[in-house]
């Protein structure tokens, strides 16, 4: 990964009144998920990155697509992050179902920096984009998750060996 741009790609966009687009690449692999504001998505996103920091070996979290689920799953190994999200088809009553009961519509596994640099390019790459004020005026009920993105930085550069530039500045 030495200075090189990894394989894995996440972007996000905003839309309007409370809607987003997570696209994921890899390779010729590609899924893009529709999420709304009744999550607060971007914010779980980078907690869920950030919690695999400690001693936590799994983290999950999910994204409301109204009317489905879009549970995200992420498993630390020594060697990566598996990245598994699966869907249901009611919100309403599948935070209690396993994962098993869902449908994998993403399966992937990254080293740690790659992950999380990812994460972070994408969270960074909002703000840089729409700033505070026009990421609230799109997102409607949450705010840019900035402490999260400054743990998440702060974790990632003192922890993994990323060769990748950082963007100090944002936020």
């Amino acid at each position: 990964m030495a200075g090189t741009r990894p394989s894995f790609q996440l972007t996000w966009e905003l839309g309007d009144h409370g809607w987003a687009r997570c696209h994921l690449t890899e390779g010729s692999k590609k899924v893009s998920l529709t999420v709304s504001y009744c999550t607060d998505a971007l914010a779980d996103l980078v907690a869920g990155t950030g919690g695999l920091y400690g001693q936590q070996r799994t983290t999950r979290f999910f994204f409301d697509a109204e009317p489905q689920e879009l549970r995200w799953v992420l498993r630390a190994t020594d060697e990566s992050v598996g990245v598994s999200i699966y869907t249901f088809a009611d919100v309403a009553v599948s935070p209690d179902l396993p994962d098993s009961d869902g449908t994998v519509m993403w399966r992937s596994a990254h080293p740690r920096p790659v992950f999380a640099h990812t994460v972070l390019d994408a969270a960074q790459q909002v703000l840089a984009e729409h700033g505070e004020t026009g990421y609230r005026a799109k997102w409607m009920l949450h705010p840019f998750p900035i402490g999260l993105v400054q743990d998440l930085r702060r974790l990632h550069l003192r922890d993994d060996a990323c060769k990748l530039p950082h963007d100090l500045s944002c936020p």
